[in-house]
């Protein structure tokens, strides 16, 4: 069966504290300031972006058939509901902190291969993943950095199944479950010049889900000294299974942003 997924459609809005620095001060996740070593004190961002981001994989619940998920991307805004994804982050000198906070939630219904178990399924996904850690450059230029950084990543999901047809004609199913995941990786920054950037991180680690890992590339440009855009792409997997409750998933699409700082 198909699943038809999720985007999720936010301006992005950085806030910082410069001195003159150039527009990569802030930006999507994993991208602070140009020019760390020149700047005192702490420096903050917060910021709001676009990701259209398909899901595909299987997942499953207590006493319920496994779902194979399988985004169609030209139609991924059809069965979102809502979604919110959110970003803050501090620097000071080679030490950083962060976090990158997302919500979706989507519905759809989509047919059965044979029709006999059901056929149709109609899903309801609820997925929080919360994510918060550290970092420190263990290069650093006037152009860039490369940091080191390990954290922890919170999963919430809710999954609703309700089957029509078939043997399983009329029956619902919910489940939900929530896990914690140690991750480590880098993040990285260059300034090509003084208007465009390149910039993005390499995450993975486990916990309660057997793998989980989220990586992206991006790039920036910068249009005066507080505004920049940001465009790129980002890929996140996670794999648990607990109990008979089953999600793996990989969610990538296009990362669009826009970045106010003042």
């Amino acid at each position: 069966m198909r699943f038809v997924g999720r985007a999720v459609v936010i301006l992005a809005l950085g806030v910082s504290s410069s001195n003159g620095a150039n527009a990569a001060d802030i930006s999507v996740p994993a991208t602070p300031s140009e020019k760390p070593i020149e700047q005192d004190g702490w420096r903050f961002a917060v910021s709001s972006y676009f990701w259209a981001a398909g899901l595909s994989g299987d997942t499953a619940q207590f006493g319920a058939p496994t779902v194979h998920l399988d985004l169609d991307f030209g139609d991924i805004l059809s069965d979102l509901e809502f979604a919110a994804m959110t970003i803050g982050e501090a620097r000071y000198q080679r030490y950083s902190l962060f976090a990158d906070i997302m919500y979706t939630k989507t519905s759809t219904d989509s047919g059965t291969p044979l029709g006999i178990v059901a056929e149709s399924v109609g899903v309801t996904s609820e997925t929080f993943a919360g994510l918060v850690g550290a970092g420190y450059s263990i290069l650093q230029d006037d152009r860039g950095y490369l940091d080191v950084v390990a954290g922890a990543r919170l999963w919430y999901v809710n999954t609703d199944l309700s089957f029509s047809g078939g043997v399983l004609d009329g029956a619902d199913f919910n489940d939900n479950a929530a896990w914690i995941d140690g991750m480590a990786g880098v993040r990285a920054k260059y300034s090509l010049n003084d208007h465009v950037y390149v910039s993005g991180w390499g995450l993975i680690g486990a916990g309660g889900a057997d793998i989980d890992w989220d990586v992206a590339a991006i790039l920036g440009y910068d249009f005066n000294e507080r505004i920049s855009a940001v465009a790129g792409y980002r890929a996140l997997g996670v794999d648990y299974s607990k109990d008979a409750f089953l999600f793996d998933v990989v969610q990538q699409g296009p990362v669009l942003g826009l970045v106010v700082r003042f």
